[in-house]
């Protein structure tokens, strides 16, 4: 991949950039969560025209950047240039979702939440909100 700063991401790419991070956080990318990553760019509004062409693309760049020592950092300098504020709660109910999607929540996926909740500046009660929704979407 060239420079990760030299990388533009629509708002949808980061929605997917996040998605794909917080199942590829705990090295362990399950189908439930590529399942539910899958499911949210084929129905939900905000990714009507968005190409499912670039997945793959976004997906590689995610895993690209996490192969990277700041990495991480990296990530989200291009979720803060190419995510709207006004998506920012949508960006963490996805991520939410997808780390519930198998009905467990692992130590890397906790940690990874907290941090987008501090990156996207997610009020401390509207992300319990977030999860405890996102906790009962996927109870079994």
């Amino acid at each position: 991949m060239s420079d990760a700063s030299s990388l533009a991401l629509s708002a949808q790419d980061c929605l997917v950039a996040l998605m794909v991070a917080v199942s590829a956080s705990d090295e362990d990318i399950r189908t439930a969560e590529l399942i539910k990553i899958q499911s949210a760019v084929n129905m939900l509004p905000i990714f009507v025209d968005y190409d499912n062409d670039r997945l793959s693309t976004i997906s590689k760049t995610v895993f690209d950047l996490f192969e990277q020592e700041d990495g991480l950092d990296a990530l989200f300098g291009l979720i803060r240039e190419g995510l709207p504020e006004r998506l920012y709660e949508t960006a963490y109910a996805l991520a939410c979702d997808v780390a519930a999607a198998d009905g467990t929540l692992e130590e890397a996926e906790l940690r990874l939440l907290e941090e987008i909740r501090y990156e996207l500046e997610i009020d401390r009660l509207h992300a319990a909100a977030i999860e405890r929704g996102a906790r009962a979407r996927h109870l079994s």
